[in-house]
C-alpha cells in the first residue's frame, strides 16, 4: 500500500511534541499553545480565554489538549466558548494534536489549544 504524505498547504501542522514543547511547522514553541491554520500563539491555560474566544467565526471546532490524560474542561469555559459559537472537544494532548492534523489536512476549519506534556516521570 503506498503511503501518501499529508498536504497542509500554507497551514501549520503539529510536527511533534515532547516534555514542555511543541514543534509546529518546523518551529519549536515552549509551553502551551493555541494553533490554527495560519497562526500559533503561546497560551497560559484555561483562564487565558481571549485567544480561544478570538477563534469565533474562524473555526468549526477547537480541540483542547488537556495534557497527558483527558480531563474535563471548566464548565464556565465551555459555556463561554459555546456562547461565542466555538465548539470545543477535550482530549489528551497527543490525541488533540493528531486529530487537529488530520482535519487540517482535509482542509477543515479547526484549531487546537494544547497543554504541554509533562516531563518524563512527572505526574
Amino acid at each position: 500500500m503506498p503511503i501518501t504524505e499529508a498536504e497542509y498547504g500554507g497551514a501549520l501542522p503539529v510536527d511533534g511534541y515532547g516534555p514542555g514543547f511543541f514543534r509546529i511547522a518546523g518551529e519549536v514553541h515552549h509551553g502551551n499553545v493555541v494553533i490554527e491554520a495560519g497562526s500559533v500563539a503561546l497560551w497560559s491555560g484555561y483562564d487565558d480565554r481571549a485567544p480561544l474566544l478570538a477563534l469565533a467565526g474562524k473555526v468549526d471546532v477547537l480541540f483542547v489538549g488537556t495534557g497527558a490524560e483527558i480531563a474535563f474542561l471548566p464548565r464556565d469555559l465551555v459555556a463561554e466558548l459555546e456562547a461565542a459559537g466555538v465548539m470545543c472537544e477535550p482530549m489528551a494532548t497527543p490525541s488533540a494534536a493528531r486529530t487537529y492534523n488530520v482535519l487540517l489536512s482535509e482542509g477543515r476549519r479547526v484549531a487546537a489549544a494544547l497543554m504541554a506534556m509533562p516531563s518524563q516521570g512527572a505526574s
